[in-house]
C-alpha cells in the first residue's frame, strides 16, 4: 500500500432513466453541463489512474471528463441491482413503511440485491483501488455511499448520504490509520 491514496469518486451525469428505475438498465447519461463537466475535470486532472464502472452513463462520463486517458473498467462497481423493481416507474415502486437503515440496508428486492450485498461486492474493488495509489472512480451513488460506510465503518449509516449526478466525494487512505473522508457530494 502506499503512504497514502486518495480516492476521487464522481457519479456520473445524470442518467435519461425516462422516470423509471435505473440500477443495473444501461441507459445513457445526460453531458449537456459542459460548464459542470469542466470544472470536475479541473479537480482530477492531476490524478492519473481512472477506474470505471462499465454502465453505458459512467463510461459516457469518464470519457466526457477524462478525454484520451486509460480508464480501466471493473464490473464490482456497476449499481446494486434491483431486481424485479428495474425499470419501473418511481411512483410505481413498492412502499417500504417505516424502515430504519439496518432493515433498509438488508432489504433485497425480488430477485435483487441489497445495499449490504453491494457494499460486499464494491468495498474490496475500492480497497485494491486505492492500494496502488490515487486514482478517480466514476461510478453511480450505490458504489459512492457504499465508500463512504467503508470510511464511516458502517452499512446502514451510508444510507443517509445523498450523493448528486456529476458531484464529487473524496476519501483518503492512510496506512495504519484507515480512512478519512475529505469532502462529500460537491458539485465542482
Amino acid at each position: 500500500m502506499p503512504p497514502s491514496a486518495y480516492l476521487r469518486l464522481i457519479r456520473h451525469a445524470p442518467a435519461l432513466h425516462g422516470g423509471a428505475l435505473t440500477g443495473r438498465r444501461d441507459v445513457a447519461a445526460d453531458l449537456s453541463d459542459s460548464a459542470a463537466i469542466a470544472r470536475l475535470q479541473d479537480r482530477v486532472a492531476t490524478t492519473v489512474r481512472t477506474w470505471c464502472s462499465p454502465a453505458l452513463r459512467c463510461r459516457q462520463t469518464a470519457d466526457a471528463l477524462r478525454p484520451g486517458r486509460d480508464i480501466t473498467l471493473d464490473a464490482r462497481l456497476w449499481e446494486q441491482d434491483f431486481g424485479a423493481w428495474e425499470g419501473m416507474a418511481f411512483d410505481a415502486l413498492p412502499d417500504l413503511g417505516a424502515l430504519d437503515r439496518a432493515a433498509l440496508a438488508s432489504h433485497r428486492p425480488p430477485q435483487g440485491e441489497s445495499f449490504a450485498d453491494l457494499y460486499t461486492r464494491v468495498t474490496p474493488a475500492l480497497e485494491q483501488i486505492a492500494g496502488a495509489g490515487d486514482a478517480v472512480v466514476i461510478a453511480h451513488a450505490g458504489v459512492i455511499r457504499a465508500a463512504l460506510g467503508l470510511a464511516l465503518d458502517t452499512v446502514p449509516g451510508a444510507l443517509i448520504f445523498e450523493i448528486a449526478p456529476l458531484s464529487l466525494t473524496e476519501l483518503r487512505f492512510l496506512p495504519g490509520h484507515g480512512w478519512s473522508i475529505s469532502c462529500v457530494n460537491v458539485l465542482a
